[in-house]
């Protein structure tokens, strides 16, 4: 059971900042951005306190305002690096891992700021036990229970407010602490996470340029507010701070996979706030070998279903509202009568948007809106293709067997995906190793949701939800 927060308000001093890509209007009283996209008309008083892209709490009323900016993702935190870190527990579940724990440990050892803090090590039921280094706790399974139950041992254990949980596989990088602990003066963030990067030195293989570029623990360069069906739905357990009373009972040892997922969901629904910030960085020794990396892959793919089962369709593999789902379709399948037909939709649809945009000084902006549309129409159209070809693709391969169109379809879906995901890359790694390596990951992940959702006869995973309001 997760207790609910706090009712105490941001503190003074605490700061936030503008996302970079949040876009004022009308003076500086309408505010568009976050994720999903929001439209935020401020009261004078509040446009006022928001005179600048950063926003200092100073009293109630600035408390509240810099809030609502967090809780819509117009904002981020904007705060120095704490120093301190004594009150932090550092908790590493293991299982047959000596060497990468030995790495973790020297890690920690090697940074000052780390260097003294307790540690307690998890043996979830290696063949070979664990040996106590000095300084450091050792718990032991003697039976494997999964990482859920060994956080949740060493969470039990842990007796300092915070806990930074690292799994054996990880090597965290100078700082790291010091930024992800900002974030706690903030009274209700439970969980903080920090980004997930390659480790260098690791085995190398076919696949890991893609996994430099696309791996599946990396949330990407930007900060975010973590919540369902957003651009950051969730933060893996690889690595976390996270306030150990928040956690109550801690992560379900029921779940082997997608334990992290479901303990962020739980958090926010409980009013907590949870944070993304890649500010951070703990490196992280990815699979080198194919075949360890595509069953990793479908591994992951099958937690879907149990997620769908806790919370319904916040795992969702696709989310479009049905007018948009319907404006694709006539483009694509609606011959010219059709493609008029959505070009007219989308023109409505522009339309609406500017009038909402429009702000009491401001001339209704027509061009703005018209790139809004464009831009939706494109991300929709990229989910849609990220469908076919990753969550989709047993129905897309039957389709085409059976359609000319569809083998029409598919194919160029798969190839504007691989392109439009390769391209913000294209100096690291080459499209065709790129491409491969997607439609792999793909065809792994999509093989494990269909095999989760058919050992749970639940197809909830399997289904597209709308955008929330």
């Amino acid at each position: 059971m997760i207790p609910a927060p706090p009712g105490d308000r941001l503190p003074d001093g605490f700061a936030v900042r503008l996302d970079p890509r949040t876009r004022r209007r009308d003076g500086g009283a309408t505010l568009l951005g976050g994720s999903p996209l929001r439209l935020l008309r401020l009261a004078p008083r509040a446009a006022a306190l928001l005179a600048t892209d950063r926003l200092a709490v100073r009293d109630a009323t600035s408390a509240a305002l810099a809030a609502r900016l967090l809780d819509n993702g117009l904002a981020h935190p904007d705060l120095a690096p704490d120093a301190g870190g004594a009150d932090v527990t550092v908790v590493v579940p293991v299982k047959d891992r000596p060497a990468g724990l030995a790495r973790l440990l020297a890690a920690l050892r090697a940074d000052p700021a780390t260097a003294g803090l307790p540690v307690v090590v998890v043996d979830d039921g290696s063949a070979v036990p664990v040996a106590a280094p000095d300084g450091v706790r050792v718990l032991r399974h003697a039976v494997a229970r999964g990482p859920a139950a060994a956080r949740n041992a060493g969470l039990a254990a842990a007796g300092t407010d915070l806990v930074a949980f690292l799994d054996s596989d990880c090597a965290p990088r100078p700082g790291w602490l010091a930024r992800l602990r900002s974030h706690l003066a903030d009274p209700r963030l439970a969980v903080v996470a920090p980004r997930i990067v390659s480790l260098s030195g690791a085995p190398r293989g076919w696949i890991t340029p893609y996994e430099d570029v696309a791996g599946a623990l990396d949330m990407g360069p930007h900060a975010a507010a973590v919540r369902p069906l957003s651009a950051v739905a969730y933060v893996p357990s690889a690595a976390l701070l996270v306030r150990r009373t928040a956690l109550g009972g801690g992560f379900d040892e029921d779940l082997r996979v997608a334990e992290d997922v479901d303990l962020v969901w739980r958090l926010t629904a409980a009013g907590w706030r949870v944070r993304y910030e890649p500010g951070a960085e703990v490196a992280h020794e990815h699979p080198a070998a194919l075949s360890d990396w595509l069953r990793r892959r479908a591994f992951y793919g099958t937690g879907a279903a149990l997620l769908a089962a806790r919370h319904g369709a916040a795992v969702a593999p696709l989310v479009i509202a049905p007018e948009t789902a319907l404006t694709w379709a006539l483009l694509v399948a609606g011959g010219r009568r059709g493609r008029a037909v959505a070009t007219a939709v989308l023109g409505l649809t522009g339309v609406r948007l500017a009038r909402r945009l429009a702000g009491p000084s401001e001339p209704v902006p027509a061009a703005l809106a018209a790139a809004l549309v464009a831009r939706g129409l494109a991300a929709s159209g990229q989910s849609l293709a990220r469908a076919v070809t990753r969550h989709h693709w047993p129905v897309a391969i039957a389709a085409a067997v059976v359609s000319r169109r569809a083998r029409r379809v598919v194919p160029a879906a798969a190839l504007a995906d691989a392109l439009a995901a390769w391209w913000p890359h294209r100096g690291r790694i080459g499209p065709v190793r790129h491409g491969l390596a997607r439609r792999l990951d793909d065809l792994a992940y999509g093989a494990g949701l269909w095999t989760g959702a058919a050992r749970a006869r639940d197809p909830r995973a399997l289904l597209p939800a709308r955008p929330p309001r």
